[in-house]
């Protein structure tokens, strides 16, 4: 019922910045909450930002002050920009979105590298 495609990721140095979209199709009207995952080869997906459907934000400590997650309703569309960049962020970031009454939706993810 929704579809989600990220865009944005790419290699970067530590310190630059990337931003990432999330544009979502099909049943958006029912979109409460949205959110960037993210999982580095070997590791557990972990959190990284989420979002209501009223902009109400929240971060883990890890990327607390670094990141900004960001909704556009009228585009359909989330984005998470990464500032100060470390090596150490480097994974596959993924768009989830949680709807109304119905199940969560993920996309296919997006690359983001960062080096030394």
């Amino acid at each position: 019922q929704v579809q989600l495609v990220e865009s944005g990721g790419g290699l970067v140095q530590a310190g630059g910045s990337l931003r990432l979209s999330c544009a979502a199709s099909g049943s958006t009207g029912s979109i409460s909450t949205s959110a960037w995952y993210r999982q580095a080869p070997g590791k557990q997906r972990e959190l990284v930002a989420t979002i209501s459907r009223y902009g109400s934000t929240n971060y883990p400590d890890s990327v607390k002050g670094r990141f900004t997650i960001s909704r556009d309703n009228a585009k359909n569309t989330v984005y998470l920009q990464m500032n100060s960049l470390k090596p150490e962020d480097t994974a596959v970031y993924y768009c989830n979105t949680e709807t109304v009454g119905g199940p969560i939706y993920w996309g296919q993810g997006t690359q983001v590298t960062v080096s030394s």
